[in-house]
């Protein structure tokens, strides 16, 4: 169970990235008071965070309807995981989980940024929906692990609040350099887990025997 806890975590940390997307708040509210700053940054924690407990509890169940199978979603988001690990390990953008330039562009525009781009693709992008399909059908039914995966994943939206509260204060502290350090340790950690993803699809698709 331990262990469960610990790889959902991770992942969902990686996926998510709580200190990017507060990055990118900051950048983006700086004219923003601290009244409205606080506004958005718990919209978008609830909307983002809705949408992947959505994908966590319904998500097999969308797959199944399209005739996906676990193991190639297994495959699959083990692969588009590995290129979100690769990206943070050598500290480039990644569209997975950050936003695009025209994206980014689009988004400066707006007076409120909750919904986009925060609560999604920064929040909620490709890589978080995929891991928390992925964990959740690596749990196999069992209520115990299920209930780990999905206390994980709203830790790490709670953190992405909070984050966003103080995002200026993060960015001061940690600098260029702290954020790219923590992102290289934890894109290690989730190119293991991404390659043992793609290890289980293929033996679960029947390939191999």
């Amino acid at each position: 169970m331990t262990e469960t806890l610990l790889i959902a975590l991770t992942t969902f940390f990686a996926t998510i990235g709580p200190l990017d997307v507060a990055a990118m708040f900051a950048a983006l509210t700086l004219n923003n008071t601290a009244r409205e700053r606080r506004a958005m940054a718990l919209k978008a924690s609830l909307i983002g965070g809705g949408i992947l407990l959505f994908f966590a509890v319904f998500g097999k169940a969308v797959l199944e309807s399209f005739g996906i199978s676990l193991a190639a979603l297994q495959a699959s988001g083990g692969i588009l995981l590995l290129l979100i690990a690769i990206d943070m390990v050598f500290a480039r953008d990644s569209g997975s989980i950050s936003t695009t330039d025209q994206e980014t562009k689009e988004a400066e525009a707006r007076q409120d940024v909750s919904v986009f781009p925060l609560a999604t693709p920064l929040i909620a992008g490709p890589g978080a929906i995929g891991a928390a399909i992925l964990l959740v059908s690596k749990a196999q039914g069992d209520t115990v692990e299920i209930s780990l995966v999905i206390g994980a994943l709203l830790a790490i939206v709670l953190m992405t609040f909070l984050l966003m509260l103080l995002a200026t204060q993060v960015q001061r502290l940690l600098g260029v350099t702290g954020l790219h350090v923590i992102s290289r340790v934890v894109g290690v950690l989730l190119a293991g887990l991404a390659v043992q993803f793609i290890f289980d699809g293929i033996r679960n698709s029947g390939l191999l025997g």
